[in-house]
């Protein structure tokens, strides 16, 4: 693939964004007509997908710029309505590939399916029971998705616990079994839910308890993708701010995020703001990745950051991010959606696992895009320029308008919708 780093790409017009996209990013004439058709989604294939359809709902699709991860050159499909988070992790990845890249890996894609067994009459010999039976569950689990093991996957181990063990009634305590299945390219709910539901009867018999729930974890803690990045301080300067200033206040505003779950809420949904676009962009469940990125920054009983930025021996700026990525190349809107099928298509993906190395780096990102802000001039100087082409729209502006309205908002320094109708009304007179 050509380098992501495309100067000059945010002043191109749509038409010429595409047209550049064509030439040299070499993916076929019927994927880049899904970018021109008005319906990329059709309201029929859709019908085919959830319930109760009355149409389709399209989000701004843009691209990321300028990642390098691991050597290899990416740009990043982001699905995305809110203003400067793509501008943002784009300016980053520039710093970051100017200090050599991303470097990012990932575990094997591991996934969790879980049954709860209430009503055993002992559920330490339960437990026992359903250990010593281990290999014969996994070979019953795997025969119930015989094409999931000749792909190279399937249930892998198992483990069980006790939850409740101290309670003065029988009827709180509940035992739970994991099995651990390896799901491939997948996402695997379906892998995993069609699994454990055909072992049920079997847990049953031999625990002497009742099954209810089995079902699929999102809790994916055996499914981990890492980034990692070091950048020395000179890259970091900012206009009056020197790079180790700018250092210093990014380390700072991660220990405030570390001790304190106020701010760790806003400091995680920034790095969220990276990952979700990505994650929607490929057709993935971004619910899941959502949930489960949060139980992992609270895995040591207080929620705290999603990424650990600190100073290495020569100064340099060390980022580091671990969550779990419960994501998927192949099997659901994946391989359904035609710009899902296009976003990995330009990214070049060969695997869920390379999928799940990209989504953290631009999380990494993004992170160091919103504290680099908050650490030198602020938030809203950089977020509410971009903003004021929205602004523009909502009171009314169209075509060239909208950015002649946006211009006059920023240097007035009045970003707002009613000061943006006050402008319109002039500019029709």
């Amino acid at each position: 693939m050509n380098s992501s780093r495309i100067p000059g790409f945010y002043n191109m017009s749509v038409e010429q964004r595409r047209e550049l996209l064509k030439d040299n990013f070499h993916l076929s004439p019927e994927e880049w007509n899904d970018l021109y058709v008005k319906e990329p989604l059709s309201t029929a294939t859709a019908d085919k997908m959830i319930e109760n359809v009355i149409g389709t709902f399209q989000l701004p699709l843009g691209l990321g710029l300028n990642f390098l991860i691991n050597g290899k050159e990416y740009i990043v499909p982001m699905a995305v309505e809110e203003a400067s988070i793509i501008a943002s992790a784009s300016h980053i990845a520039k710093i970051v590939r100017s200090a050599g890249g991303f470097q990012t890996e990932a575990t094997e894609r591991v996934m969790i399916g879980q049954i709860q067994v209430i009503g055993c009459s002992d559920f330490q010999a339960a437990k026992q029971a359903l250990l010593e039976a281990k290999d014969s569950l996994i070979q019953a689990a795997n025969a119930a998705y015989p094409s999931i093991v000749a792909r190279g996957g399937g249930a892998q181990d198992m483990d069980v616990r006790i939850l409740n063990e101290e309670a003065d009634s029988t009827y709180n305590q509940m035992l739970v079994m994991h099995m651990y299945i390896n799901t491939c390219d997948a996402m695997g709910a379906n892998i995993i839910n069609t699994m454990v539901e055909s072992i049920a009867p079997i847990v049953e018999e031999i625990t002497g308890g009742k099954v209810y729930l089995r079902i699929l974890s999102n809790y994916a803690d055996e499914c981990l993708a890492r980034a990692h990045c070091v950048i020395p301080p000179a890259l970091l300067a900012t206009g009056e701010f020197s790079g180790e200033e700018v250092r210093d206040g990014v380390i700072h505003a991660f220990e405030f995020a570390s001790s304190d779950p106020y701010r760790a809420v806003t400091h995680n949904k920034g790095i969220m703001n990276g990952i979700d676009p990505v994650v929607i962009a490929t057709g993935n469940d971004w619910r899941a990745v959502e949930a489960g990125a949060h139980a992992y920054a609270a895995r040591n009983g207080s929620y705290g950051s999603m990424t650990t930025w600190s100073k290495d021996e020569a100064g340099n700026l060390v980022g580091e991010i671990e969550l779990p990525m419960a994501i998927g190349t192949v099997g659901g809107a994946t391989r359904v959606h035609p710009l899902a099928k296009l976003s990995l298509s330009m990214m070049h993906i060969e695997s869920a696992k390379e999928l799940a190395q990209v989504i953290v780096a631009v999380g990494l990102a993004q992170n160091l895009g919103a504290l680099k802000a908050l650490a030198t001039d602020g938030i809203q100087k950089g977020h509410m320029a971009l903003h004021s082409r929205s602004v523009a729209i909502a009171a009314g502006a169209t075509g060239e308008m909208v950015d002649i309205i946006a211009e006059q908002l920023i240097e007035q320094k009045e970003i707002r919708v009613g000061k943006a109708k006050e402008l319109v009304e002039q500019y029709t007179k």
